[in-house]
């Protein structure tokens, strides 16, 4: 069992020593220490640092983090780490905030963040479609846009006329902007035969 360490800073002008010493003092050598310079708007798992540490961790190793949010962006962030983590074998333990996963309050610790992840999931899908049932209410309509008919038929002519002339359904489809499968989609929807 490897005890691996990981660090994050906002910008360069920011200093790691306070965590990376807090790391070493947890008992991570610091060759064993991953670390991100990198603004909280990324999600943890596209930091470069912390992908290196996913593909070195192995089960039965623990993570140490100075506290529990260098590890996401995000509540749901920090979760979905610990969680990916958890399902990989390897455990995380936060020195500032008393996540031992070792302790009986530090697996209690991760299972109520995990209820609070799952919490805010429910949160955040109850807002999305209030806002959808809202916006369809005040006459919002979803979906592809309608099509102008002549527009369609005009367009229509030009493919098939080039496809008369030789070209692939695809080269066709492009002369006006349409892709292969959007040609066959309108040409089985016109009323004129269809090749």
């Amino acid at each position: 069992m490897r005890h691996l360490g990981y660090t994050r800073v906002s910008t360069s002008s920011q200093d790691a020593t306070l965590q990376l010493d807090a790391l070493v003092t947890a008992g991570v050598q610091k060759r064993d220490v991953f670390a991100d310079v990198t603004s909280g708007s990324r999600t943890a798992i596209e930091r470069p640092g912390m992908k290196k540490l996913l593909e070195y961790a192995e089960a039965g190793d623990t993570v140490v983090v100075w506290r529990v949010d260098r590890l996401g962006r995000s509540l749901l962030d920090v979760l979905n780490t610990v969680n990916l983590m958890r399902e990989r074998g390897v455990l995380v333990q936060s020195i500032s905030d008393g996540i031992d996963p070792a302790t009986s309050t530090g697996r209690m610790m991760l299972n109520m963040l995990a209820s609070l992840a799952e919490y805010e999931r429910e949160l955040i899908v109850e807002r999305v479609n209030a806002g959808i049932a809202a916006a369809r209410q005040s006459g919002t309509s979803f979906g592809r846009p309608l099509s102008d008919p002549a527009v369609v038929a005009e367009k229509l002519a030009i493919v098939k006329d080039a496809r008369a002339k030789g070209r692939t359904a695809q080269e066709a489809a492009r002369l006006v902007g349409w892709s292969r499968a959007t040609y066959y989609r309108h040409a089985a929807n016109s009323p004129v035969t269809s090749d």
